[in-house]
């Protein structure tokens, strides 16, 4: 097959639109959407299955150093980035993004589909329950706010996600107003796509029977495809979002997060 095929450029702008347009009406990262559709894609291609899963992830990581670019203007201007957090957890996400990449990396492509699939029952779970934390205590000292960094880099990195949910839940718990916590977590996500992207490239150098077109890890036609059809769609989901009631859409799109949990358990 050609590098940019038709049924291959309609397959990437289709993924880019649904991300772009539910991260702007639900508010969700587009890892859940991205990695499970890319997956699919490059699978049906014919390459090696135990690349697919990690190919996916680099590529939805990668994506969100554009879109997180644009998010977080939008939030400073309303003043909901709180930069002194930003440079508490910035440097253990850094490091925790790369170990997450380098550890993805290391597992086989089954494993990597599994952890996927939990964190996605999860994040439709917490979709479903609608929880709002309980603000309870400020933030701990530098030390463990440099160990929860890791830890959201971490995750962030195996499972191609911006971090928003584990930040979000995290800050709004030491007592951050969630307006604040969600604009601070979109400041986060740039440096946890930046450490994760790299350390996908770096160790996918080198890799045999690569699809064409990739960068180490990172699936080069799926980033800019994706990345200019996903920013193009966000503002209209925005838009929709102010203008109709979400709720019952959330519980839809949460029925559709399981049935992708259950694809990748099941492949």
């Amino acid at each position: 097959m050609s590098l940019l095929d038709p049924q291959l450029v309609l397959g990437l702008v289709l993924i880019g639109t649904c991300t772009g347009f539910l991260a702007g009406l639900l508010g969700i990262g587009g890892g859940m959407i991205m990695v499970p559709f890319v997956t699919m894609i490059l699978t049906a291609r014919g390459y090696p299955a135990d690349y697919t899963v990690k190919m996916a992830v680099a590529t939805s990581l990668a994506t969100i150093c554009f879109t997180s670019i644009s998010s977080v203007r939008a939030h400073h201007q309303r003043g909901a980035v709180l930069w002194p957090v930003v440079k508490v957890l910035a440097p253990g996400i850094l490091v925790g993004s790369l170990l997450g990449a380098q550890v993805a990396v290391a597992l086989p492509g089954k494993w990597l589909g599994i952890l996927f699939a939990i964190f996605v029952a999860f994040s439709a779970t917490q979709m479903l329950l609608n929880r709002k934390p309980k603000p309870s205590r400020t933030l701990p000292g530098p030390l463990a706010t440099f160990g929860v960094g890791n830890v959201i880099g971490l995750v962030s990195a195996l499972v191609g996600a911006g971090g928003a949910f584990v930040s979000v839940p995290f800050m709004t718990w030491c007592n951050i107003k969630i307006h604040d916590a969600v604009g601070t977590s979109s400041a986060l996500g740039f440096p946890i796509a930046v450490a994760g992207t790299l350390g996908y490239v770096w160790a996918g150098q080198g890799m045999p029977q690569m699809p064409p077109g990739s960068f180490g890890y990172l699936y080069l036609p799926g980033l800019v495809i994706i990345s200019i059809a996903s920013m193009l769609m966000a503002p209209l989901g925005a838009r929709t979002a102010h203008r109709m009631d979400i709720q019952p859409l959330k519980k839809v799109f949460a029925v559709v997060l399981y049935c992708l949990a259950a694809y990748f358990l099941l492949r």
